[in-house]
């Protein structure tokens, strides 16, 4: 078993990178085939949210897989290369525990991510990608998140990226009140922030999203009112606060669209926020003078504030994951000898059957049972102790001294 996790975050890629490497729910099935075609990777899960693209397998050639993600995307190696981190073994079991308790968010401590990491789980068990190593890998995983929010606070105070939104817009207008808020998308990161954004309530709330159903279920819940996404043109220039999060590989939201949506406004400024990754809303719309653009990375260096005051929470929920690894690496160190142990049973499984073959027979044709029983028990016990006899026997210096110690102690000859 050779575990190894690798691809890009926050920390290591900007989104003009991150947006290039993203899996949408609808590629998910081909990139597991191709990522498991052939025996590159025996298994593999893969993790794509705004903040991060990361592949966990379990693979001998962990180059390979890297190889893979470039030429799933089209995308040449020196392109992405420069911000791809690649973890081995008990890195990536660290990396795991980390992620899933929130310590590698951009909110400390948030709890969105686990459950992320559980809907990636699912969908690569569908997908026959899970094999024993990941299965128990993110059955710790989850656990681990679980006794890091249980014994820490290290989700206390925590400042949201949907907070963050609500923060920034308040520095834009004196009051959201007075201002009519639009949300591109009806999905959980949407839900979140329109239940920050309604509690301040804004004079208008729409919410607009491909089916129409889904924008009106969300729409009601805040007293708001639903369109469909081709409605978008007609309708941006009506609003102040505009917030997107879709899965659309393609931004949706242009600068020719903003363009005609300011002059309709005469030029009254707009706040927009792109939670999405790939993005939304085309990075030259932050250009315009009259717009206040801000990504998910932006919203990042709002939330990041917060996090020295909850240094001891960190390091405590550090230690905890620290003794966890050490935990999983000795079950993945005892994995190892499984072949071994698979073998020497069949190997013993062997030689009874044959033995008792044997005895059958003779107990068939009237031979004494004491004496068959006798005869079976010597033949099964010389059998199975030829091979490490014979091989002692004709071992020599070091090596013979070495493998006493060690059949001395496997049957424990000196232990009574």
């Amino acid at each position: 078993m050779h575990l190894f996790a690798f691809g890009v975050n926050h920390h290591t890629a900007p989104i003009a990178i991150r947006e290039r490497v993203a899996f949408p729910p609808e590629k998910l099935q081909s990139a597991f085939a191709t990522l498991t075609a052939k025996g590159m990777a025996r298994e593999a899960m893969i993790l794509s949210t705004c903040n991060r693209t990361e592949v966990y397998c379990n693979i001998d050639d962990s180059e390979a897989a890297v190889r893979w993600l470039c030429n799933f995307h089209g995308l040449a190696p020196d392109e992405v290369a420069p911000y791809i981190h690649r973890l081995p073994c008990n890195q990536a079991i660290r990396h795991a525990f980390r992620v899933a308790s929130g310590l590698d968010s951009m909110v400390l401590g948030e709890t969105q991510i686990v459950g992320q990491m559980k809907q990636a789980f699912d969908k690569a068990r569908s997908a026959g990608a899970i094999g024993t190593l990941l299965s128990r890998l993110f059955e710790r995983t989850f656990a681990v998140a679980k006794e890091v929010r249980t014994a820490t606070e290290i989700g206390a105070n925590t400042v949201s990226m949907s907070a963050a939104a609500v923060n920034l817009a308040e520095r834009i207008f004196p009051s959201i009140a007075e201002q009519s808020v639009l949300f591109i998308g009806a999905g959980e990161m949407i839900e979140l922030v329109a239940t920050h954004f309604a509690a301040r309530k804004p004079r208008r709330i729409m919410v607009i999203n491909r089916t129409i159903e889904r924008a009106r279920d969300l729409a009601e819940r805040f007293n708001g009112e639903a369109a469909q996404l081709s409605s978008l043109p007609e309708l941006i220039a009506d609003f102040d606060i505009i917030v997107t999060s879709t899965a659309s590989p393609l931004p949706i939201v242009g600068l020719g669209l903003v363009e005609r949506a300011l002059k309709a406004r005469r030029h009254r400024p707009m706040f927009m926020v792109d939670l999405a990754v790939p993005r939304d809303i085309e990075p030259e719309v932050g250009e315009l003078g009259d717009v206040f653009l801000y990504s998910v990375d932006d919203l990042g260096e709002v939330v990041r504030t917060g996090h020295n005051a909850r240094r001891s929470q960190i390091e405590q929920a550090e230690a905890l994951i620290t003794t966890q690894v050490a935990e999983f690496m000795h079950w993945l160190d005892a994995r190892r000898a499984v072949p071994t142990v698979r073998a020497l049973r069949d190997h013993g499984e062997r030689i009874r059957r044959h033995e008792l073959d044997k005895a059958v027979k003779r107990l068939a044709h009237g031979d004494d049972p004491a004496q068959v029983l006798e005869a079976l028990s010597q033949a099964i016990s010389n059998k199975f102790l030829h091979c490490p006899t014979h091989t002692l026997n004709h071992a020599q210096g070091e090596d013979r001294d070495q493998l006493a110690r060690t059949i001395e102690r496997i049957y424990k000859l000196h232990g009574e």
